[in-house]
């Protein structure tokens, strides 16, 4: 019965378009984010640098396109939700990113500043649409339907985003059964080919999705201000939750190293030798070694209390982090691949639903706010670090483990709120 009922609820118009667009979008967080653009910056737009400048160079333009983000989420929230421009904010930020995907085709070869602020203004788009589709959920399902309806879009996010990149590795690996001259075209066009799947998998949300009448809608100057004033009130009430607060700064740590590893991953491999095309095999595998472990992960969570299940996840990042150092061959990197695709998206979703349970339930919105805007708060320590240390120790084997810190402290704060909190995870009661 409660299947039928789901299966009711995801085969709605505005639910699937709704949905549809993580599929779309997703094909510049894997192809691009994860996958082409760190290997390219490298070997293309900076040919002849020393490979920890390289490394810098990137660090720096993930952090400084985190940075922008952070800062204009919570203000273009508030716009979302008191200027009814929900579907509109969207729109322009997914054919802004989309477009400066595009632009990356034409960046010439070792014009590593074009690319670096095409890449960023692009991360930006990305990342800000995604705070409009996410406060357009409460226009597609009702309370008890979010959370079938939010995995939903997750689990298509996870298969779009497969789905296109192998494509773009077969363009690499083959680029002659695509008529492309050689691999160098085959990345370029499929900067392209991203660009096309976001805004056409986008189209859908335009027609089947429509925003529910706001209430007391107000101008974009106090749309603004409300939503400053409620973002402090926030801050300040959320220190009488202790547990609550004590969980996101371990959140913004380890969510950090996280992303960090995802954006890094693929540029550590090149510095240390490895072939592009190994790489790009391992990032694949991980893309789809993620989607049914982010379901068992979650499954666990369950089983053993979401905390635990966070702590696990986190275990096996500071394992890998570590073994990374001592990286010598490429069936190496492959095993990290598919270790880093057993834990990647079931840290993320239990933290989710981890936070839920230490947080008042009539105040849910408010914290899940802030919950959002500490997570595009990630990625801002990690990448830096890294690049930072590299550059100054001029060796690439400190990469990822630069980031071990962020993993460890992320962990024992965490410890700190079981201790605080009891096992608010419990047994995923």
């Amino acid at each position: 019965m409660r299947s039928e009922r789901a299966r009711r609820v995801l085969t709605r118009p505005d639910v699937t378009a709704w949905a549809l667009y993580d599929w779309a979008n997703s094909a510049f967080a894997t192809t691009v984010l994860a996958g082409f653009f760190p290997i390219f910056f490298k070997q293309y737009w900076s040919t002849g640098a020393d490979v920890t400048v390289t490394t810098f160079r990137l660090g720096l333009a993930n952090s400084g396109a985190a940075v922008l983000v952070a800062v204009a989420a919570p203000i273009l929230g508030a716009i979302a939700d008191r200027g009814g421009a929900r579907k509109r904010g969207l729109v322009l930020f997914a054919v802004m990113g989309a477009t400066l995907t595009l632009v990356l085709y034409f960046v010439g070869a070792g014009d590593w500043v074009g690319a670096t602020l095409v890449f960023a203004a692009a991360s930006v788009g990305f990342a800000l649409a995604n705070v409009f589709n996410d406060s357009m959920l409460v226009d597609v399902a009702s309370d008890e339907e979010f959370d079938v309806v939010s995995g939903y879009g997750y689990a298509l996010g996870y298969l779009g985003g497969g789905v296109l990149f192998a494509v773009n590795v077969l363009m690499v690996l083959q680029p002659g059964l695509f008529g492309l001259a050689d691999k160098s075209a085959a990345v370029r066009w499929s900067f392209v080919s991203v660009a096309a799947w976001w805004l056409v998998f986008t189209i859908p949300l335009l027609f089947f999705v429509h925003e529910k009448p706001t209430r007391g809608r107000e101008s974009l100057r106090h749309a603004v201000g409300a939503g400053l004033t409620q973002l402090r009130a926030t801050l300040a009430n959320i220190r009488n939750y202790r547990p609550a607060f004590l969980f996101l700064i371990a959140y913004w740590l380890y969510i950090d190293g996280v992303y960090t590893v995802i954006k890094l991953a693929a540029d550590y491999g090149l510095s240390l030798g490895l072939q592009d095309t190994d790489l790009i095999k391992a990032l694949l595998l991980t893309q789809f070694v993620g989607f049914p472990s982010a379901l068992a992960l979650g499954w666990l969570g369950k089983k053993i209390g979401a905390d635990r299940g966070i702590l696990l996840g986190l275990s096996v990042y500071l394992v890998t982090s570590i073994w990374a150092y001592f990286l010598e061959s490429t069936w190496q990197f492959y095993v990290m691949a598919v270790l880093i695709g057993l834990v990647q998206g079931g840290v993320q979703s239990l933290s989710r639903a981890y936070f839920g349970r230490l947080i008042p339930h009539d105040m849910s919105g408010e914290f899940f706010g802030l919950f959002n805007m500490v997570g595009r708060f990630a990625a801002v320590i990690g990448p830096m670090l890294a690049g930072t240390v590299v550059l100054l120790s001029g060796n690439p084997r400190l990469e990822i483990i630069a980031i071990v810190p962020l993993f460890v402290a992320g962990g024992l704060m965490l410890l700190a709120v079981r201790t605080g909190a009891g096992r608010a995870g419990g047994s995923g009661s």
